[in-house]
């Protein structure tokens, strides 16, 4: 979980624990019990009843039948305006992923040494898919989308070899690396600079797919959203 970015103490405690409260739920994907979420982020359960109670007056978390918590549609307005020309230029794009691999594909940026999903699209026709929500964040040097983001970068004797061997052949590749049993593939959107504005990706578990093919297309889709950006 994220912690303040400056290392030490928030300068609001309590808005620091909304938010961590907010990351919780986007990470896991499933409505949790007041319980779980406390316990999760070491917070008291009256504490948490709290915070959730606030967050749901907001419409930031909603509560199941059951009484569980998940995100609520006030998540929806505040992320239309986050990089929403990146995300138009995207949506086509991860559209036509979809529909020409069956697989869960999405676009994500980098925040901090994070890389974080900010849009995604899963199959409609497909007999079996891996969720893969917008919120979830990982370690922008781990799996696909973050090796993704990293490969314009200058080369470093401390890169990994996942890295060098995604900068030789156009496309990052990773297997588990963020979710257990996962395999993911990105290439990065480059800006203008030749910078990385972003990354495209997919998800699958199917250890006999064509990574070849699969990688061409993910890339070709990233060329195609960066130059919409242009």
């Amino acid at each position: 979980m994220v912690e303040g970015s400056g290392g030490g103490t928030p300068q609001s405690q309590t808005l620091d624990r909304g938010l961590r409260i907010l990351e919780h739920l986007a990470a896991v994907g499933v409505p949790q019990p007041i319980a779980e979420i406390g316990a999760a982020l070491d917070l008291h359960r009256s504490i948490t009843y709290r915070l959730l109670r606030t967050l749901e007056d907001h419409q930031l978390v909603e509560r199941d039948p059951a009484g569980h918590y998940r995100l609520g549609l006030g998540m929806l307005g505040l992320a239309r305006g986050v990089r929403t020309d990146l995300q138009s230029a995207a949506l086509p794009r991860l559209d036509a992923l979809v529909a020409e691999l069956r697989m869960t594909a999405f676009l994500v940026v980098r925040a901090g040494d994070e890389a974080v999903t900010v849009s995604s699209v899963e199959p409609h026709d497909s007999p079996a898919h891996v969720v893969y929500r917008p919120g979830i964040r990982h370690p922008v040097d781990r799996g696909a989308p973050g090796l993704a983001l990293l490969m314009p970068e200058a080369a470093s004797p401390d890169d990994r070899e996942a890295l060098r061997e995604a900068r030789r052949v156009g496309w990052a590749g990773s297997h588990g690396e963020v979710i257990p049993g996962v395999r993911s593939i990105a290439a990065p959107v480059l800006g203008p600079d030749g910078g990385a504005r972003a990354a495209l990706a997919v998800v699958f578990v199917d250890e006999g797919a064509d990574t070849e093919r699969i990688g061409r297309a993910v890339v070709r889709s990233a060329q195609q959203v960066g130059a919409a950006l242009s």
